[in-house]
């Protein structure tokens, strides 16, 4: 039986502090993925990936990698429709949980999202700003999706 892994899409990610104190507490090895400017945890239960500059680079390796009894943290949507394809579970910075179930939606919306965009160089617009509600809810959806995927 393989190790449950926490892989983390660490450019732009709000909870790498919260996700690593998740990790080390349930004993589960975290690779954070990055290009770059992110400073390596000194714990060796924390690998820092750096990845080479370029679109999606981070994204590429998470998804090479990232199986069943894994976990990813990604705001990425495409990243997460193909980690969830390869049997990993994800969560996204604010606590919501992807599922096979509903990220069919999320693409759908993601993408309708980028067309109004697209159709209105005017629009306004963005996520709501990231609250501490988000990092609470965060927390806790990491600690159920790690203690399920430990657990097979």
């Amino acid at each position: 039986m393989t190790e449950t892994r926490l892989f983390i899409d660490a450019d732009a990610c709000p909870v790498k502090a919260e996700a690593e104190r998740v990790a080390l507490r349930l004993g589960v090895r975290m690779i954070v993925v990055s290009n770059g400017g992110i400073r390596p945890s000194p714990h060796p239960l924390v690998e820092s990936v750096f990845v080479p500059d370029g679109p999606d680079e981070a994204d590429k390796w998470i998804a090479e990698r990232a199986g069943p009894r894994d976990v990813v943290v990604t705001g990425d949507i495409p990243l997460a429709a193909r980690c969830i394809a390869g049997g990993a579970r994800v969560i996204k910075h604010n606590g919501e949980v992807l599922t096979a179930a509903n990220i069919g939606m999320v693409l759908a919306s993601r993408d309708l999202a980028a067309d109004l965009r697209a159709a209105d160089p005017f629009r306004q617009g963005g996520g709501r700003p990231f609250a501490k509600a988000d990092r609470s809810r965060f927390l806790d959806a990491l600690d159920r999706a790690l203690r399920a995927a430990q657990a097979g």
